[in-house]
């Protein structure tokens, strides 16, 4: 599987490296993709304890450190670092963004092992400003959008999507030690987000944070006027299939603690129908 393919199927905060990317920028995009898949599948994969991932994230970083000064990183991860050094160079990648990733995957190495989840909205938000919305202002670097207010509508779109594959993964991540309901909300409803049922009270909660999350994707979908292209249509592909997700969700009536939705082929028609009204 090609890097552009693979991108289709694995790292869900990742907008794919597809034929609607300009040509010129699909290495680009695979060098960032396989760079966030790797650290993710550090941070999450396999059975290593949490001090080992951290040593392993820790190595990690010294090799991105590593290219982005024009040295030599380690041989662990050739697939990584040698797209990506050329890249960081070509295009003068901003490396801390892609040290907030990694950040990130830190944070969630130690919240899985301390079975931590989030205080609140507040809390979330935070995290999404490390684990998602670095990707968006990546993206944009390379189309060469950069002013405030598009950077502040990819923020809103990324961390809706980071939010939106919370909501639908509950089923999944509960029984993982993950939990991102917000804290207050739960025990303002007396739910328990460790034991969670779908009872009446934790379909309020969940249709609570649905309802926010929507929001914050319509916030930020006029920036699809703004990003030029091909990469503008693709754009509006992922925000309509986060969108679609949520509607899916709804369908539900919110019970994702039982049910996981799942785009299928005849959505991606919607998806498209939906992106032509933009």
């Amino acid at each position: 599987m090609t890097p552009s393919a693979a991108a289709i199927t694995h790292y869900e905060n990742f907008p794919v490296a597809s034929w609607l990317c300009p040509p010129r920028l699909r290495p680009a995009i695979a060098a960032l993709y396989w760079f966030a898949r790797t650290a993710d599948d550090l941070a999450d994969e396999g059975d290593a304890p949490a001090p080992q991932r951290l040593d392993d994230l820790a190595a990690f970083r010294a090799d991105l450190l590593a290219a982005a000064a024009g040295q030599p990183a380690s041989a662990r991860w050739p697939q990584v670092f040698g797209p990506l050094a050329p890249v960081i160079v070509q295009f003068q990648l901003p490396v801390p963004l892609l040290d907030d990733l990694l950040k990130a995957f830190e944070q969630d190495v130690c919240k899985t092992r301390d079975a931590a989840g989030y205080a609140d909205r507040a809390e979330l938000l935070d995290y999404c400003s490390r684990s998602a919305n670095p990707v968006g202002r990546l993206l944009l670097h390379l189309y060469g959008v950069h002013d405030e207010q598009a950077l502040a509508q990819s923020d809103a779109i990324c961390t809706a999507l980071q939010l939106i594959n919370f909501w639908q993964d509950l089923r999944q991540d509960i029984p993982r030690g993950r939990y991102y309901l917000p804290q207050d909300r739960c025990a303002a409803l007396g739910v328990d987000p460790a034991g969670l049922d779908q009872t009446p009270k934790a379909t309020i909660l969940i249709a609570e944070q649905v309802h926010w999350t929507l929001g914050l994707m319509q916030q930020g979908a006029k920036l699809v006027h703004q990003v030029p292209g091909r990469a503008g249509w693709e754009l509006r592909l992922v925000v309509q299939g986060g969108l679609r997700i949520l509607d899916k969700i709804e369908a539900l009536n919110f019970a994702t603690v039982q049910h996981r939705p799942t785009l299928r082929k005849g959505d991606f028609a919607v998806m498209a129908w939906r992106a032509l009204w933009m």
